[in-house]
This record gives C-alpha cells, sequence and structure tokens, in this order.
C-alpha cells in the first residue's frame, strides 16, 4: 500500500545524499576524493557499521571545514528549514502529505484509540 510513496521516499533521500556527496567529491584533490571513495565503499559494504558511516561523515566535516565555497554549495543544495514542498496525488483514494501520521482511505475503517 506504502511501497510506492516509501519508495519515493527513500529515492529522494538516496538522490539528496548522492548529490551531496557529489559536490564534497568534485572540490577535493585526488588524494582527498580516493579518501573520500573509500570511506563511502566502507559505509557500502558494511551499511550496519556506525565506524564506517563516521568515516564518512569525517571526510565531509574535513572538506567542509577547509572550503567555504563548499560550504556554500551545500546550503544551497539542502532544503531549507520551512521550505514549501509540493506533493501530488493522484489516483482513487490518494493522500498526499508532507509528514505522515495516521491515513486511512478505506471503507468502513474504525479506529480504535
Amino acid at each position: 500500500m506504502f511501497t510506492r510513496a516509501e519508495n519515493a521516499a527513500v529515492d529522494a533521500t538516496a538522490n539528496l545524499g548522492r548529490r551531496l556527496l557529489q559536490a564534497v567529491w568534485h572540490r577535493r584533490d585526488e588524494q582527498g576524493q580516493a579518501q573520500l571513495e573509500a570511506a563511502v565503499q566502507d559505509a557500502a559494504d558494511a551499511p550496519e557499521d556506525e565506524d564506517a558511516a563516521a568515516a564518512v561523515r569525517q571526510q565531509i566535516k574535513r572538506a567542509l571545514r577547509e572550503d567555504a565555497e563548499l560550504r556554500a554549495e551545500l546550503a544551497r543544495i539542502l532544503p531549507a528549514a520551512g521550505e514549501t514542498v509540493n506533493v501530488t496525488a493522484s489516483g482513487e483514494r490518494s493522500i498526499a502529505a508532507k509528514t505522515i501520521g495516521t491515513a486511512i482511505t478505506g471503507d468502513n475503517a474504525t479506529i480504535q484509540p
């Protein structure tokens, strides 16, 4: 039921992360690119490994500390707080929401507290 919406949310998040990593990678020298690439590969190979994720974060933090232009570029990529989001829902009983709480679209639904 929510698979399409969940997939869209995952895709949007992954695409944002990909754009951020690409921006960081493109602004690094060859050594920095190699270090970032290795850290990302380690994290991809072991998604449950917090140390691998921390290594990626450390690479990004280092890049941000060293490059004011990169900080500005990433600020432009990230959605602003309170930003307007446009969502389209189409089809019978479709719903659209920025935040999902409880949504029931079936007939004769009963909600028990």
